[in-house]
């Protein structure tokens, strides 16, 4: 395993390019756009203001850049470094800014959520959308990019308003029976779309793009309802995980209830291939330190190496007593993520944070679970193939297939705490981001997945698996 050079990074703003080519990230007020098999610096840009949100447009051609605080948002051209586009919002304010589809109109949404001003890079016009709802996902694009839908809220009722990218007129405008809609979400294949209510009451509705009901579910009444949602790749199922500890699957024929997946947190079934983290047993020569000690030498006595070990049933994994009083308690299915291939479906449930399970959809049964020293952060598929990545509070990120699974220690200086994964497609290869609280980016190369990042303290580096290669070899030019 080689690494490169790092290099600052702030706020944890860095994002791969949709095509794969390019890596934006942010230092402070500047914009800094490298290539991403050398991480050679491409262009250089200076904002007006420090930057607080960065998207790239669909055709990589375009970068924007939002600062909530001003009501400001910039967006730069890579083929044209010359060109700049400035919005100023003025006393509406800003809270959130994205592109659309097309990657040539830019839709902003004002304070409190009192309008969504649609702008035009090509003809500069603009257009304005009322009543859109603050709420967890109020704005979904289909795949193809041909539609939009978005939640509203007006007269203490909800709606959801369709509308045509290609010149924002309204397409479908209809009420919901909810209480209080808290998101929308279009299936892959743009012909469900699929609308779920507050956690106060269990009900997910679905609706055709001509704005018909087709469906109603609820699992049960009177106690909290739905936590979080995915489609499956394929459309095929809608994965819905609730507050009692279970996913429950839809099937896309009658809708109906096809099978539900429990969380117990004692695991019996000797069929079921249980990993275990476990530290590995570190010989400290403690005589050979320097003293006072340099910061490399400290850090390598409090950043423990792990390894997974198969462990047999029955297995008691580690619980979290939820705390009832409070907003939000930490119970019940937080994470859903299909696998691209639609084979398997991982879950993480907040009451057990250690442990990741991975369902066998074909099967409908429990697979694999892989439990951890550390709660579980985040976890992402890689996009084209069954390959998972976790990451936890630890100095490891976790790579799971159905051929086995393997912790990875990133050698850094320091305490490093990651927080979040984004795996990117890019050709044949994988990506893999992880970002710790401080803001700090890796990137790594894997033979088997492609080139992987990770996000550290105010830096970035790349990070390369080659079959054969040993420790110390010197980094490939």
């Amino acid at each position: 395993m080689n690494f490169s050079e790092v290099f600052k990074l702030s706020n944890q703003l860095s994002r791969f390019s949709p095509n794969g080519k390019f890596l934006a990230s942010c230092v402070q007020y500047r914009l800094v756009v490298r290539d991403v098999s050398t991480l050679q610096i491409l262009q250089l840009y200076t904002c007006l203001d420090q930057i607080q949100y960065l998207e790239w447009s669909a055709d990589s051609l375009f970068i924007l850049c939002a600062m909530y605080k001003r009501g400001l948002v910039q967006v730069w051209s890579l083929e044209q470094p010359e060109w700049h586009c400035k919005i100023d919002e003025g006393s509406a304010g800003l809270v959130a800014s994205c592109w659309s589809p097309d990657g040539r109109h830019i839709l902003n949404t004002t304070e409190f959520h009192l309008r969504i001003t649609v702008w035009s890079l090509c003809t500069k016009s603009v257009s304005y959308i009322k009543y859109p709802k603050a709420c967890q996902q109020g704005i979904t694009f289909t795949k193809d990019g041909r539609y939009m839908a978005l939640a509203e809220r007006r007269d203490c009722k909800d709606y959801i308003s369709l509308f045509v990218c290609s010149d924002w007129q309204l397409l479908r405008h209809f009420d919901t029976d909810t209480q209080d809609l808290a998101g929308i979400e279009w299936a892959p294949n743009g012909c469900v779309l699929a609308a779920w209510d507050s956690c106060l009451e269990y009900k997910v509705l679905l609706y055709s793009l001509d704005g018909r009901l087709l469906s109603t579910y609820s699992a049960y009444e009177w106690s909290l309802g739905i936590k979080t949602i995915a489609w499956s790749p394929s459309s095929q199922f809608l994965a819905i995980g609730s507050y009692d500890e279970k996913v429950r699957i839809l099937n896309h024929v009658t809708w109906k209830m096809i099978t539900e997946f429990g969380h117990t947190a004692t695991i019996n079934n000797p069929k079921i291939v249980i990993y275990k983290e476990m530290e590995k047993s570190q010989n400290l020569e403690m005589e050979n330190l320097p003293f006072p000690p340099t910061k490399a030498a400290a850090s390598s006595l409090f950043n423990t190496e792990s390894k997974y070990e198969v462990v047999s049933s029955p297995v008691s994994l580690q619980t979290l007593k939820p705390v009832t009083d409070r907003p939000n308690p930490k119970i019940g299915v937080g994470i859903l993520a299909f696998s691209p291939d639609n084979c398997f479906l991982a879950t993480r449930n907040d009451n057990i944070p250690n442990a990741v399970w991975i369902w066998d959809v074909q099967k409908l049964k429990l697979f694999v679970v892989l439990e951890h020293l550390a709660a579980v952060r985040s976890f992402q598929w890689n996009p084209q193939q069954a390959r998972l990545a976790v990451c936890t509070g630890r100095s490891q990120v976790y790579l799971w297939s159905p051929a086995g699974c393997v912790s990875v220690q990133v050698p850094a200086e320091g305490e490093w705490r990651y927080k979040v994964i984004l795996c990117h497609k890019f050709v044949s290869l994988m990506m893999l981001r992880v970002i710790n609280r401080s803001g700090i980016m890796l990137i790594c190369y894997c033979e088997s997945f492609g080139i992987l990042y990770f996000y550290f303290h105010q830096v970035t580096f790349k990070y390369f698996l080659c079959v054969g290669t040993e420790v110390g070899t010197p980094w490939p030019s």
